[in-house]
């Protein structure tokens, strides 16, 4: 057989890269982009109660601090998605392409006109550190709502890795990216404690925005997915970042022609490119000579008329904003996308609600509590909340061993029980060592199903539609995040705890159960590209 005759994919291609030198560096850039998030998230216990006392606050006005920023994240998840999925994981900008031509050009060949993460950068990087300098209420709950928007694009980092991960090794190594968000959760409890008590909250907010700026600083050199490049067509630019990727890796491309899952045969995708068969590497050097060429010759090149819609196009089409929704929830996928936005729900309510309760029930709020064995509260709040940070280790760890084993609804099913199981003892007035055990072991598993759960989720969905349904069922994640401190901090405040427990073991529950439902595992399967039929 000649190797014009012979046909390789991305997942073929990934399997024989292994996880490499060029994987460590698309997993460091990804990370640092959840650590970012992490420490927006978890600045929120510490903020709330200093805005409080300073600037003499109400119950709702702190916990409005902290929905307000889920309420920009519902919609920036979305519009995020959507625009990943219609353009790209990624946007080449103008100072992008300088820095890379100058410093970077070796590592990576860059993606199209594909706009992903970039303004999510900005946006977060900025209203992040305005925040540090508000000067009154109103301004400060209008830049968090801005950090919110930024940060909902937080899915498309995730999206972005795990099309680089080769599938039998991807929950493995998505529990690796996921110990990012922990390492962020524990440096900002640090900062937290190390900051607030003698330079105040407006420095903690200055310092947290600093890992997005490094988003920006590092932006010129990423790659575009080859799956989502793929699946436009774009078979040439495909073929470069996977030239690339075993370049680095010290891998050999298959020999033959890359093309597509979703190829119909007899038809081109859109501006699918002819001649996007493996070629040495010797030839990628010239690469930057050749860029301008490439994409001008990709533009002009007509479609023959007698020739039949292409999949692309047709992918392209049905990838809007309300497109994409109407796949979600089309008869072979409503029942899937419907208990994901229940799961995520149920997550997000959990955590950020577990994480709001350290800093209640640590001496936040001592007018309805008789602890015994407390300490001063401002000591106990950074020192529960720090060591709370660190039930997420072994949530990471249990998600590694587990994922790929145990599979992923068994995995997240367990963890939301216990959770229920470590949540209700919190309704007894007991000593704070013992809620802050109970707390650390209702996080564990918490952590453990957040994890499990950004894993699972863009598995079940297709390459056209992957983002926007992760961004979707996230958004619907931040309605649990808007209503859990009316919950955690608006209920305990007001001396409803009993309430506010029951509240939280009752959630574990119901998305306990609702994984149990889902109709699909998906360990070991490979990532699809089109939606069933």
């Amino acid at each position: 057989m000649s190797n014009g005759s012979r046909t390789y994919t991305v997942d073929e291609v990934l399997m024989s890269s292994g996880f490499g030198k060029f994987h460590v560096l698309v997993l460091a850039y990804a990370g640092m982009g959840w650590v970012s998030e992490a420490m927006e998230m978890m600045l929120l216990s510490f903020v709330g109660p200093s805005v409080r006392s300073e600037w003499r606050l109400s119950s709702h006005e702190e916990s409005l601090i902290t929905s307000v920023v889920f309420v920009g994240m519902l919609g920036g998840a979305y519009t995020w998605g959507v625009i990943s999925d219609i353009h790209g994981r990624r946007k080449v900008s103008t100072l992008s392409q300088k820095i890379r031509k100058i410093l970077f050009v070796s590592f990576f060949r860059p993606g199209g006109t594909v706009k992903g993460f970039l303004f999510t950068a900005i946006v977060t990087s900025t209203a992040g550190f305005l925040s540090a300098f508000a000067p009154n209420y109103f301004s400060l709950i209008v830049l968090r709502f801005l950090v919110g928007i930024g940060l909902g694009g937080g899915p498309v980092l995730l999206t972005w890795f795990l099309e680089f991960v080769p599938a039998p090794r991807r929950g493995f190594w998505l529990c690796i990216f996921s110990g990012f968000w922990t390492f962020g959760t524990i440096l900002e409890a640090s900062i937290a404690w190390a900051v607030i008590p003698t330079l105040g909250w407006r420095w903690l907010l200055a310092l947290s925005a600093v890992p997005s700026f490094f988003l920006l600083l590092f932006y010129g050199v990423t790659p575009e997915s080859p799956r989502y490049l793929c699946m436009k067509g774009r078979n040439s630019d495909a073929l470069h970042v996977l030239e690339r990727m075993g370049r680095m890796n010290r891998t050999v491309m298959p020999l033959g022609k890359l093309v597509s899952h979703h190829r119909k045969e007899g038809h081109k995708m859109e501006h699918e490119d002819s001649d996007a068969e493996a070629m040495p590497l010797s030839m990628l050097d010239s690469y930057p000579q050749m860029e301008q060429e490439e994409d001008t010759r990709r533009l002009v090149v007509p479609e023959p008329e007698d020739e039949a819609p292409s999949v692309g196009k047709a992918v392209e089409s049905k990838t809007g904003g309300t497109s994409a929704l109407v796949i979600l929830l089309s008869r072979n996928m409503i029942k899937t996308t419907l208990l994901l936005w229940v799961v995520f729900f149920g997550n997000a309510f959990l955590y950020y609600g577990i994480v709001l309760l350290t800093t209640e029930l640590s001496g936040g709020n001592i007018k309805c509590k008789s602890t015994k064995g407390g300490s001063p509260a401002g000591v106990t709040l950074y020192k529960d909340v720090f060591v709370a940070s660190f039930a997420e280790i072994p949530g990471i760890i249990i998600s590694a061993v587990v994922v790929d084993k145990v599979g992923r609804k068994l995995s997240m099913a367990g963890m939301f029980y216990a959770s229920c199981i470590f949540i209700c003892p919190l309704i007894l007035d007991t000593s704070q060592g013992f809620i802050t055990g109970f707390l650390f072991g209702a996080r564990i598993c918490i952590a453990t199903s957040f994890t499990i759960i950004y894993i699972y989720a863009p598995e079940v969905y297709p390459t056209s539609v992957r983002t926007t349904g992760l961004g979707i069922a996230s958004s619907v994640g931040r309605v649990g995040g808007i209503t859990c401190p009316l919950v955690a901090v608006g209920l305990v405040a007001d001396c409803h705890r009993t309430i506010a427990i029951l509240i939280f073991a009752s959630v574990a529950l119901l998305s306990g159960t609702a994984v149990l439902m889902f109709p699909l595992e998906t360990k070991d399967r490979d990532l699809d590209d089109t939606e069933p039929r």
